[in-house]
Order: C-alpha cells, then structure tokens, then sequence
C-alpha cells in the first residue's frame, strides 16, 4: 500500500497516508477527507439512515433516545436524536462500502485486526441549546478489560460543519494518554431527575488552559479518533438539522471479551448502564 501521497479512497478501501497515521498518533484523532461520495451517500448510507430518523424501523426501549438528557419527549421532540446499534436492527446494512473503509482505516491507524464493535447515529435538532456532549473520553463508557482495548471511533459527517457551527463536529483536546477514571474528574452529567435516568458521563476541562481545536468536516469526510481522545460536541443552533454516523471499530479479542461480559453497547443491557456505577 503506497502511503507516499495523500490519503483517498482506493475502491471501496481507503489509503490513509502517512502524514495522516503520523498525525493521528500525535494528536489522537484524524480528519480524512470525503471517504465516501455523494453518490454513496444518497444510494447507500442515507436511505437507511433516514429510515431511522423517520421511525420506519424500530428500534426497541433506551436504544432509541434522547442523548440531551431529556425527559418524557417523544421522538418527534428529541433535541439528541440517537439511535444504538442500527446495523443490527437493520442487518441489510451491514457490509457496506462505508463499513470496509472504515476498517481499512482503522486497521492502517490501530494496527490491524479491527472490526465493528458497535455503530450509532446522532441527528441533533436545529437552534437546540441543549445539544451539546460535555468532555468525555470514549473509554469511560466501557468496562475494563484485560484484551488490547484500542478502539478506532468514525464519525461520518452527513451534513457539512463549519468551525462557528460546532453542531456535530467534534471538538479535541491533545491527546492523552491515560485514563482521566480515579483522577476525580470524571462524573456522571446529571440531566434527569435522578442519577439513574442520567447516560452522559463528562471530564471537568478548563478549555482556557488546554489545546483545543475545533475540526470542520464536510459532508462525506470522517473524523477518526481513539478511545482516550478527550472530545466534546457543542450545542447546533444553527437553522438546519446536523446528522452524523458512527461506526466504532476495536481488536477481535476485545469485542470478544466484552460480549462474553455481556456488554454489547445496548442501552437496553443492565451491565452497560452499570458501568456509570464506578463513578461519583
């Protein structure tokens, strides 16, 4: 694979470059331009897409939710529109061309070996000022294992960002390379009536004092980071909807150990809900 030039999709793979791998293990996180096509993205990925945002495929219990925190809104009302697992309540999905270049991606940043472990779409409601997702890093919503947890989160932008926007476009801090878990930062994000109805877990981050980047993506392009990558999403109060996918990749024996945990990323399944327990 010739990594020379600039990163691009190669059929339906994607050669990520070298100055792209080098940057993203400096900085934890890349932006690769228009991994897949407009043409791919009305004939493949948006028809389903949209057939969840619709509700023509259901989606059962907390799989489908609000992620502000809000309660007792009906979909049709949801500010975070997120929906858990699509490819698994719409197996047709699966095997698409976005799904092998994100595994090609993946294995080129991560070392090989990596496979879907989940997916999720966000939609967020246009001008919704509780919108946001505070500081977190990905793997404080997982349970600690004893396999290679690296993790490769693609986040597809299916509407175009701006810096200013900062409606789905993740926004990174420099990498770190640990855990923020046992350093008293991280705490659930209390949005619900109680703890329990509370599923946003945040990092306490004084944005005036880290190296903050706001990432614009363009419909099409990817942003890719792992699962210590401290992130944040800012509320859309923009005039129109912000739509993203993600599909989120890790090492073979680490989904293999999670499942045999029974933790599938359902929010549905009780042990994923207990994760949040550990922290105050």
């Amino acid at each position: 694979m010739d990594t020379a030039g600039a990163s691009g999709v190669t059929g339906d793979s994607y050669t990520v470059s070298a100055a792209d791998q080098k940057f993203f293990e400096a900085n934890g996180y890349v932006l690769l331009k228009q991994v897949v096509t407009e043409q791919e993205l009305q004939t493949i990925i948006e028809p389903v897409y949209l057939k969840f945002i619709n509700g023509e495929v259901h989606v059962p219990g907390k799989d489908l939710c609000d992620m502000s925190g809000a309660q007792g809104r009906t979909p049709d009302q949801f500010t975070v529109y997120n929906v858990m697992l699509p490819r698994v309540y719409y197996p047709a999905w699966q095997g698409n061309v976005l799904e092998k270049r994100c595994k090609a991606i993946a294995d080129q940043l991560r070392g090989g070996d990596m496979h879907i472990d989940f997916d999720q779409i966000f939609a967020k409601r246009a001008s919704s000022a509780d919108s946001a997702f505070l500081w977190h890093q990905d793997a404080a919503y997982w349970p600690p294992l004893t396999s290679d947890t690296s993790a490769a989160n693609c986040w597809l932008a299916l509407s175009d960002v701006t810096q200013g926007m900062a409606a789905c476009a993740t926004c990174l801090a420099a990498t770190w390379s640990h855990s923020c878990a046992g350093t008293g930062r991280v705490r659930v994000q209390c949005v619900g009536k109680t703890r329990e109805e509370s599923h946003a877990i945040c990092t306490d981050i004084d944005e005036s004092e880290e190296r903050v980047v706001d990432v614009a993506a363009a419909r099409g392009d990817l942003i890719v980071h792992h699962e210590r990558t401290l992130h944040c999403s800012y509320p859309n109060l923009s005039r129109e909807w912000r739509h993203a996918y993600i599909l989120n990749l890790r090492k073979a024996a680490c989904i293999a150990e999670e499942r045999a945990l029974g933790f599938n990323h359902s929010h549905n399944t009780q042990l994923n809900w207990d994760v949040f327990s550990k922290w105050p």
